[in-house]
């Protein structure tokens, strides 16, 4: 089956819509704006019930069938927040708000669920109850992780939950998934170096040199994934900031390093973490000097269900055909704290083709509003397809 021709028929409303939110990026858990219109709009569709604040600034609507003797509740998730980017893309609708951007593809995974929820709303016809979940904050604030905290699952009796993400380069229209890891965890590291300050010139040997010092940190962590890490399994290490000095000719007492890790296994995840540590304070020790070191932990592996994730599947080859899903799609080293809701129930994350583009998080990335129509259609089957009305 194809787009849904009452979804194609709402291609340029949910554009609009898409467009508007791409003008008016919010960041983090501030998205007053989004949000409100998202509840305005569920309103207006006969939404069963429209609950704002859940998770701070997230949206839940219900929508019930035409009948209930199912049981069954089934979650559809989409996030809302931009990033902390000057926009570049040159588009008509392009930010309004210097400094931020919808560089993800948020604005289009709103428009999606907005236009199921609209069909789903006029419709009705599957048996059991459809909740649409609107999240804050999923770029580093952790907003899925707030709403499951704020009892998203256990208020609304959701027993799967699902998620979507558009994918540049990926062809238009394509979908991937995979049973087990899709996506990594992501954690920070912050390593502060501690040596002893002096004269760059007439008194380096009485100095510890926490450039120096942090320098052989940063090559030794490498030796984790290549000596330590299974080489049929995944890590990476990063270390993106070094922060050290204030003068050409002095040695300074501190040194501060930064970075992130990904692994798409817990057991990999605890090495790599102890072996931070383990590493990093015995370097700093040969040197002369010492390390503390702080691994947060932010984002788990994204971990979806067998049987969801097949599910998934079944109905992305519904909208688009069997030529164009991938259902044993390699894992990816970003992350998406879609996780947590993972953790919370069964269910399964799903990417949608965009086609040729900039990658997400770049300055001149764009949205496909072709798309639209199969992220929608995907959504309203996956409902009609899970709970038939009969």
């Amino acid at each position: 089956m194809p787009i849904v021709n009452r979804i194609a028929a709402l291609s340029d409303e949910m554009a609009a819509w898409r467009h508007d939110f791409h003008e008016n990026p919010e960041l983090l858990y501030e998205v007053h704006r989004t949000a409100g219109i998202v509840a305005d709009r569920l309103r207006e569709f006969g939404c069963d019930e429209v609950v704002t604040g859940i998770g701070r600034t997230g949206v839940v609507g219900v929508i019930r069938g035409r009948k209930s003797t199912s049981g069954k509740t089934i979650g559809l998730r989409a996030d809302m927040d931009a990033l902390p980017i000057e926009e570049t893309s040159g588009v008509p609708y392009a930010s309004k708000i210097p400094g931020k951007m919808h560089a993800c593809g948020h604005d289009g995974h709103t428009a999606m669920l907005l236009g199921a929820a609209k069909y789903l709303a006029e419709t009705r016809n599957f048996d059991g109850t459809a909740v649409v979940i609107f999240q804050p904050a999923e770029e580093g604030g952790a907003g899925g992780k707030a709403m499951v905290d704020d009892g998203l699952m256990t208020r609304w009796g959701i027993q799967e939950v699902y998620g979507l993400h558009n994918m540049p380069g990926l062809p238009e229209g394509h979908f991937h998934t995979t049973p087990g890891a899709m996506l990594a965890s992501a954690d920070k590291i912050e390593i502060t170096v501690h040596g002893k300050g002096g004269h760059a010139g007439s008194g380096p040997h009485n100095a510890v040199d926490s450039v120096l010092v942090g320098s052989q940190i940063v090559n030794a962590l490498q030796s984790i994934v290549s000596r330590n890490v299974d080489p049929l399994k995944s890590a990476v290490i990063s270390i993106t900031m070094f922060q050290a000095g204030t003068a050409f000719n002095i040695i300074p007492e501190t040194a501060r390093l930064g970075g992130t890790v990904r692994t798409l296994d817990p057991a990999i995840r605890d090495l790599v973490e102890r072996r931070i540590s383990e590493v990093a304070d015995n370097v700093a020790r040969a040197y002369g000097g010492s390390a503390e070191v702080k691994y947060t932990r932010s984002y788990p592996v994204t971990v979806n269900h067998a049987r969801e994730a097949g599910i998934a599947a079944e109905v992305a080859r519904d909208v688009v055909g069997a030529d164009r899903v991938n259902e044993r799609a390699l894992p990816l080293m970003g992350s998406e704290d879609f996780a947590f809701m993972l953790e919370a129930r069964p269910g399964a994350f799903i990417f949608l083709g965009m086609g040729d583009g900039n990658e997400c998080h770049h300055p001149g990335y764009t949205f496909n509003d072709n798309i639209l129509g199969h992220g929608a259609s995907y959504w309203v089957r996956l409902i009609e397809k899970s709970m038939p009305a009969g």
